[in-house]
């Protein structure tokens, strides 16, 4: 809250600057060149001597239409900032990863059952590969019926 204040307080200066600047400007055209050029020499020292205000904002969250999102200041991102941004990167991939291994693993658990159903089946492996088996198959599935 007090950020807040002291940022409107710091906009409020800075506006009533520039308009007492523009009102200085005004007459400028009228003024001597010497006396011109000494305002000129005391503007730029005044503006090296300027005060340079840095705010170190906390984490914001800014809505923008429907959404929102959150703001880390200008600073950027610190270094533990960085390692928070990669880390959902790292767990989807870790995600998928374990995902995959999953799948491969089953699929070993179904063609090894598969393996042994044919095995210790009472008919030899060749039997289901000849055409003459599985037209008695279909037969005898439609008598059957």
């Amino acid at each position: 809250m007090t950020n807040s204040l002291q940022h409107q307080a710091e906009i409020l200066q800075d506006r009533f600057g520039q308009r007492v600047a523009a009102r200085l400007s005004e007459g400028v055209t009228d003024l001597p060149h010497d006396i011109s050029e000494r305002l000129r020499a005391s503007r730029v020292r005044a503006l090296a001597h300027r005060k340079i205000v840095r705010t170190h904002s906390a984490a914001t969250v800014v809505a923008s239409g429907a959404g929102a999102a959150l703001t880390f200041g200008d600073e950027g991102l610190s270094w533990w900032g960085r390692i928070a941004s990669a880390l959902p990167l790292v767990a989807l991939v870790a995600g998928l990863i374990a995902i995959n291994v999953v799948q491969n693993n089953s699929r070993a658990v179904e063609v090894a059952e598969v393996d042994a159903a044919l095995l210790t089946d009472d008919l030899p492996p060749a039997a289901y590969m000849d055409p003459g088996f599985l037209q008695f198959l279909n037969s005898s599935k439609d008598t059957a019926q």
